[in-house]
């Protein structure tokens, strides 16, 4: 029954897949769920943030050298696909990039919704998980036009009307958004302090608004906190394995302070009773395959 479910996560660059979800995806797939991944862009604009990376060759091939890091981390975290939706990095508002006709951000939407709506229909995923509509803390532009164009393609994948040539239609049952937990941060924070470590969370953490009475559902991730971090470290051109936010605390430590990733269940169409503890709540006593 396992092998019938099928999940679907959609992220804007390389090393989002890593940051947001990772371990749970990890989870499923050990449980036999089939994981497809979509990135919608290259990440050609990203900063080398590893100061290990910073050399010429690396620069003048940075599209290559991102995608080389996806597939690492992909392979780490156990999706069966990587499927990238065929976009340039958008960088942030008034950057040069931003103005790059081939751009995400620029990308006409029912152009960018077909491919996706394209994917949804191959992949036949029950689940699908996405960006949510609340991302005031990091408005990145391509972060946002995941958002827009994953709404509309959950409902037009299963139109055959719309979109007719990209595939049978696909009715997905559950959308959710990836969320980081003020509860999770917290956690973290309090174990920099009691293991004697500087903390990387500032007040400008604290004095975000929570979202946590968003959170729907919660997954246990016990035992799986090592696949984030071995697919955070596979970006290598992104992620300095020195840097104390992530990699401050050990994976036990992180794990014991709060063995979680939280997600808000944003439409769903089988019954659910919230709060949840599995993404496929509702959906297991009848898969359809």
């Amino acid at each position: 029954m396992t092998a019938e479910l099928r999940l679907l996560s959609i992220h804007a660059h390389p090393d989002d897949e890593a940051s947001k979800g990772a371990a749970t995806v990890g989870k499923y797939v050990a449980q036999g769920v089939e994981a497809t991944l979509v990135c919608c862009t290259g990440g050609e604009a990203g900063s080398i943030l590893n100061p290990a990376m910073d050399r010429p060759e690396i620069i003048e091939n940075m599209a290559d050298v991102r995608r080389a890091e996806l597939d690492r981390s992909a392979e780490a975290i156990g999706f069966s696909e990587v499927v990238m939706l065929g976009y340039r990095d958008s960088g942030m508002p008034d950057s040069p990039e931003n103005a790059d006709p081939r751009a995400f951000a620029n990308a006409p939407e029912a152009e960018a919704v077909e491919r996706l709506v394209r994917i949804i229909r191959r992949a036949r995923p029950q689940v699908i998980l996405t960006y949510g509509d609340e991302q005031t803390g990091y408005p990145h532009p391509d972060h946002l036009r995941v958002h827009d164009i994953s709404i509309i393609a959950w409902d037009a994948a299963g139109d055959p009307e719309q979109y007719p040539d990209a595939g049978p239609a696909w009715t997905p049952s559950k959308l959710y958004y990836s969320t980081w937990a003020r509860s999770r941060f917290t956690a973290l924070h309090q174990a920099f302090l009691d293991n004697q470590l500087e903390s990387p969370f500032d007040q400008k953490w604290f004095d975000r608004p929570s979202q946590d009475h968003k959170i729907t559902t919660r997954i246990d991730i016990t035992g799986y906190y090592p696949i984030r971090s071995a697919a955070l470290r596979a970006h290598a051109t992104q992620i300095d394995p020195e840097e104390r936010f992530w990699f401050g605390l050990s994976d036990e430590v992180a794990e014991a302070a709060y063995p979680f990733e939280d997600f808000e269940l944003a439409f769903s169409r089988v019954p659910s009773d919230v709060p949840e503890d599995d993404l496929f709540a509702g959906l297991r006593a009848g898969v359809d395959a």
